[in-house]
């Protein structure tokens, strides 16, 4: 089968390219064969020597969390889940190949039938970051009716999913973006969308409940000046890794609340997701799709900082 490896982290140049062996599955995991497969900031991080990196067992090494395609094997016969189905979810990776593949063997516990009005490139866009969404914003913010909240980066992977979750569940919505996302922010569900280019959000914004920090130090401090703006005893969640390392020792003396989050690969939570996308309560937006041997390019383009929703590699000539 087609994978795109990498045999050492570098730039994007690193990923090529190469025919290697059919995961074999074993226990209760699924084959299957990926129409499409997402491109996210973990997997740049990675490719680049930082992320998780360390996980990694040994080169050559493929990369991808999200996958989108058709069931080629069962873990059982009698499984709900049948061969030619259509599903969508996370692989294993670093422990194991990831979705920058033909094929992928994944847990079950790990996958959800795709959204039926979903393409597989639309699909392949929803896992890794609408899962690190919800668990950001429901399982840890509670988000509810009376609650304000800060987004930063809503206009991202991961952003554009929680404005949205946030919104569903009843919260006063307040998004960072840059000018040409305003409106689509506030077409997604923010109350209130604030220009980063041009305001500092902090003179503009006050008294938060919670922040959902999708960008921590990384750029111009973002992260230490969202202490200004909680209130005392309020939250911060924050989510890229390695972006704010000291944000729990700032936190904790601001007299805030503060955790990391590390999305799980949960099939279930997934398949919740599933109905809203059907429903239409929740949408997805893919901002670029490159081919297989074109993931060098969505690297590049993802490394540019200025994705909206995401950015899809697209398998279906496989």
């Amino acid at each position: 089968m087609r994978a795109i490896l990498i045999d050492a982290p570098g730039g994007p140049d690193q990923l090529r390219l190469a025919n290697v062996d059919t995961p074999v599955t074993v226990n209760s995991e699924f084959l299957v064969r990926v129409l499409a497969a997402g491109v996210n900031p973990i997997d740049a991080k990675t490719r680049a020597g930082r992320g998780v990196t360390p996980a990694i067992g040994e080169y050559p090494t493929i990369l991808g969390n999200d996958f989108s395609g058709v069931v080629l094997k069962t873990p059982y016969e009698a499984h709900p889940i049948k061969v030619g189905d259509e599903v969508y979810g996370m692989t294993g990776f670093p422990r194991f190949g990831g979705s920058y593949a033909d094929i992928v063997a994944v847990s079950s516990l790990s996958v959800a039938r795709k959204p039926r009005n979903l393409s597989h490139v639309q699909a392949a866009a929803v896992p890794l970051a609408a899962l690190t969404a919800w668990g950001m914003v429901v399982d840890v913010a509670k988000a509810h009716e009376g609650q304000r909240m800060l987004i930063h980066a809503g206009a991202g992977g991961v952003g554009h999913f929680a404005v949205q979750f946030a919104r569903f569940f009843g919260a006063h919505v307040i998004a960072t973006g840059s000018a040409r996302n305003l409106d689509w922010l506030q077409e997604l569900g923010a109350n209130e969308a604030v220009d980063y280019t041009s305001h500092r959000f902090e003179e503009v914004v006050d008294s938060v409940d919670v922040v959902v920090d999708l960008i921590g130090n990384v750029h111009d401090d973002t992260g230490t000046r969202s202490l200004a703006v909680v209130r005392r005893g309020g939250l911060i969640v924050n989510a890229p890794t390695g972006s704010w390392p000291s944000f729990i020792d700032d936190a904790t003396a601001a007299g805030l609340r503060a955790t990391s989050y590390k999305v799980a690969p949960d099939g279930s939570t997934l398949a919740v997701i599933t109905r809203l996308l059907e429903s239409g309560d929740l949408h997805v937006f893919v901002d670029e799709v490159f081919s297989l041997d074109a993931a060098a390019d969505a690297h590049r383009a993802l490394e540019t900082g200025h994705t909206r929703g995401k950015i899809v590699l697209d398998l279906g000539d496989a």
